[in-house]
């Protein structure tokens, strides 16, 4: 399945102080999101689930594929659009069999050694970080900063999108240190007005690319 990594947005209740997730994500689409992450790590799988085909009637129309965080369950309940993996949740090879060839599978990465057996085990792409420090994940570990990217960038051939502390203003040094696009929660759905932060890092991303 084709996919774009431009702008990947990641969903998150709190942070988007228990605003409809279909409000923001609708948001985030019409500015320029190209791929949703739906991350639920505390409601009931029964709520997860739910969500998830609301967020499908959102982005499925609009083009834009829809990836569930850790659970290939859930993925393959609403017929979403593939899964993203985590080092300590199922490994590539696994979601890759349960899922089939045609659907997305993405795995994070913080190493060149997690990049390369990642990608070694058939990964979509790679979410690479945390880029700069953030506060939007508490296992997000240490920041490698662009020049960490740059290493795993060489390592692999993969798309990657850059995570962790991505802001509009240093969302230019991800795409410049070799990611294809970037990955985004707080930048996003914490904004007062998601349209707009989605469009303003959308824009950064393409002005860096040129």
């Amino acid at each position: 399945m084709r996919f774009d990594l431009s702008l990947y947005v990641i969903t998150d209740r709190a942070i988007g102080r228990d605003r409809p997730l279909e409000d923001l994500v609708a948001a985030a689409i019409r500015g320029g999101a190209t791929m949703v992450q739906l991350r639920d790590k505390t409601r009931p799988l029964r709520d997860v689930v739910a969500t998830g085909r609301r967020l499908l009637a959102i982005t499925g129309p609009a083009g834009v594929p829809l990836i569930v965080n850790d659970r290939a369950d859930v993925a393959l309940a609403i017929g979403a659009d593939g899964v993203h993996v985590g080092p300590d949740d199922l490994p590539v090879s696994d979601a890759r069999h349960l899922l089939g060839p045609d659907r997305i599978v993405g795995a994070s990465a913080g190493t060149v050694d997690e990049a390369v057996r990642a990608e070694a085990d058939g990964a979509d792409y790679l979410g690479v970080g945390s880029v700069f420090p953030t506060s939007s994940k508490a296992d997000a570990g240490e920041a490698i900063g662009p020049e960490g990217l740059a290493r795993i960038r060489a390592a692999v051939s993969v798309p990657i999108v850059a995570i962790g502390g991505i802001t509009a203003d240093n969302a230019p040094e991800a795409i410049r240190a070799g990611a294809q696009g970037v990955a985004v929660i707080a930048a996003v759905f914490g904004a007062d007005d998601v349209r707009e932060a989605a469009h303003r890092i959308a824009e950064a991303v393409r002005a860096a690319r040129e």
